[in-house]
């Protein structure tokens, strides 16, 4: 379909109760039941609703915020708000009352949806900071304060009340005279680096962005079913996967949380997902968990599967070869090794599309081995969010691939890759000079270094601002030692430092459930976590982690000491996005002393090192 053609996502939809009226839109689950809606009780749900918005007065132009973890209201808040020519602003749902007050500030929202009740309770508690906001309309019922009116998302839609022909006929008039150019949503950046920035888009940047996306990824075809998980507050899940695919015809399924995400995917059995990598490095440490847990016959024969497997790919995929033999031997693990395990996944992955973070390649190569491909990709909110991805036809597993069509890169003379095409950004809103200092010259500063190889494959090297810099001049990027440290069963998060210091340390976070299994199988007593962290033996597992990545690694990229935390970085204690990536300010702010103790420690068994030995 030439999404280009129409004039906006909704004019999309609206011409798919056409072709797919009876078909599954959207299904969701509710007290351990999944239910659904088709597509034109969707869209008949989004005009409800849209009546509901315009009764209590939004216009075109102004900013509603969705203040909701992902769920059905959420899609029917959304549509309901674009069928308004209004503009949405997404809160990320973990976000605190005054976080979530600068995002309505900001952007001037004078109503604002919210999921439950402990949102509503955030937004009560920051009451005098968003005197602007005039009514919440919240997704379930429950009685607000009288100084803070809320309806239910029921009452706003009033169901008892029929859907007139004329009523029907004016909002649809509205949503025809929404155009390309106009504003779609203003979504805040999460703010790793400082106070989060409000990125415009228009309605045509989502949908060339889904139109050339959907070109570059020709698999993704119309009837799919889709998993739902990331934050739809976030633009990868959001434009990369639940308005690519209602616009195509297809299921969004929504997902209960990301807690119990693979427990969906057996329930659901989607074809497609997004995901940022965390994901995978799960299914990855799930089934190398269950290979090593089998007899040695079974281990053996998984590592020779996967071995033949990674062979295969890499013959059929990178080099695009007959792969002959393999084809036979890889059919023979598929059935016998691999099939089982996708079964446990929903049996019907075609491909994940992965993006927000690096993927090791490792992991990359595994899951394409087991037959549940992952497509890297690469962009930013600001770019809607994909600038390139890879393929079956053009893969590189170290690489976010080739960039879609109308999309141009190049570097800059110190790295940086620039864009610029139809998705870059309308601006940050209300942030002139931020807006001339990203993308000025016309070309957009992603603010990554990278590097293009002779046949156009881009690899990410590392965030700009994330580059450490050692006392000694050398540049080292943390994402990769990082996410080579996670690949351990015994790790859960890893940051490296070492920022005009002589030399790395990392601070680890580690697998508890597997912590706790290694406790037991070395017959370690413990009274709480940091005494279990500080066990030598424990600390001798790490540091055994920490010599195999060294053992690979020029000098100055070699972490010289490091310390396990009690506990994971979280969200909550506002030490990760909303996507999981780390707050390296927040963490490194936290965390000053213990940073400290790491290099005066390794500064003394340096020195130790150094000493000459005298004699007696």
């Amino acid at each position: 379909m030439d999404f280009l053609a129409y004039n906006s996502i909704l004019s999309v939809i609206k011409n798919n109760i056409g072709h797919y009226g009876p078909r599954t839109a959207v299904s969701y689950k509710k007290k351990g039941k999944y239910l659904s809606l088709t597509y034109e009780q969707f869209y008949e749900r989004v005009l409800m609703h849209a009546r509901g918005l315009a009764k209590i007065g939004v216009r075109p132009g102004d900013r509603v915020a969705i203040f909701s973890e992902n769920r059905l209201g959420w899609a029917i808040a959304d549509f309901s708000i674009q069928a308004c020519r209004a503009i949405s602003a997404p809160v990320y749902a973990t976000d605190t009352g005054h976080e979530a007050a600068y995002i309505i500030n900001h952007s001037e929202a004078e109503v604002v949806f919210v999921s439950t009740r402990q949102q509503y309770e955030k937004l009560l508690s920051v009451r005098e900071l968003i005197p602007r906001v005039r009514m919440v309309v919240s997704f379930e019922q429950f009685i607000g304060d009288k100084s803070f009116p809320v309806v239910s998302q029921f009452q706003l839609s009033e169901p008892e009340i029929p859907l007139s022909e004329e009523k029907k006929k004016q909002i649809e008039a509205g949503i025809d005279a929404v155009h390309q150019d106009d504003i779609l949503t203003i979504i805040y950046t999460s703010g790793t680096t400082g106070v989060p920035k409000g990125v415009v888009l228009s309605q045509g940047n989502i949908m060339s962005n889904a139109h050339y996306g959907l070109q570059a990824l020709d698999e993704i075809a119309s009837p799919m079913t889709f998993l739902s998980f990331l934050p739809l507050s976030h633009v990868f899940e959001r434009s990369a996967g639940y308005y690519a695919n209602l616009m195509l015809g297809n299921h969004v399924a929504f997902a209960e949380n990301p807690k119990v995400v693979m427990e969906n995917m057996s329930e659901i059995r989607p074809e497609v997902m997004v995901s940022v990598p965390r994901l995978f490095e799960k299914i990855h440490s799930r089934v190398y968990d269950s290979a090593h847990q089998a007899g040695p016959f079974k281990q053996k024969l998984f590592h020779r599967a996967l071995a033949i497997g990674q062979r295969y790919v890499e013959k059929k995929y990178v080099h695009q070869q007959n792969p002959g033999l393999l084809s036979w031997q890889y059919l023979f693990y598929d059935k016998l090794v691999f099939s089982a395990i996708r079964k446990r996944f929903g049996g019907r992955i075609k491909f994940f599309l992965c993006g927000g973070a690096p993927l090791d390649e490792v992991i990359t190569r595994f899951m394409w081995a087991i037959g549940m491909p992952v497509f890297n990709g690469y962009g930013l909110t600001e770019t809607s969010p994909v600038i390139c991805v890879c393929n079956r036809q053009n893969i590189r597993f170290a690489s976010v691939g080739k960039a879609l069509a109308k999309t141009e890169v190049k570097l800059a003379e110190d790295g940086e890759l620039l864009m610029r095409g139809p998705q870059l950004m309308q601006g940050y809103y209300k942030n002139e000079e931020a807006t001339r200092e990203a993308m000025g010259d016309g070309w957009f500063r992603t603010g990554d270094i990278a590097r293009i190889d002779e046949e156009g494959f881009i690899y990410i090297v590392d965030r700009k601002k994330e580059l450490i810099v050692t006392a000694g001049g050398k540049n080292v990027a943390p994402q990769p030692l990082e996410g080579e440290l996670r690949l351990s069963k015994y790790i859960e998060q890893a940051i490296v430092i070492g920022d005009r210091r002589p030399y790395l340390v990392a601070i680890l976070t580690p697998n508890l459930e597997r912590l706790f299994a290694l406790s037991r199988e070395l017959d370690i007593h413990f009274i709480d976590m940091h005494e279990l962290v500080n066990n030598p033996r424990i600390v001798e597992v790490y540091q055994s982690v920490i010599d195999k990545l060294n053992a690979d690694l020029p000098s100055y990229s070699t972490i010289k000491n490091f310390a396990v935390l009690a506990g994971d970085f979280t969200i909550a204690d506002g030490e990760l996005t909303s996507t999981m990536k780390l707050k390296r300010r927040v963490i490194s702010r936290r965390y000053k002393d213990l940073i400290e103790e790491l290099y005066a420690a390794a500064d003394s068994r340096i020195d130790m090192r150094n000493k000459p030995v005298t004699g007696a």
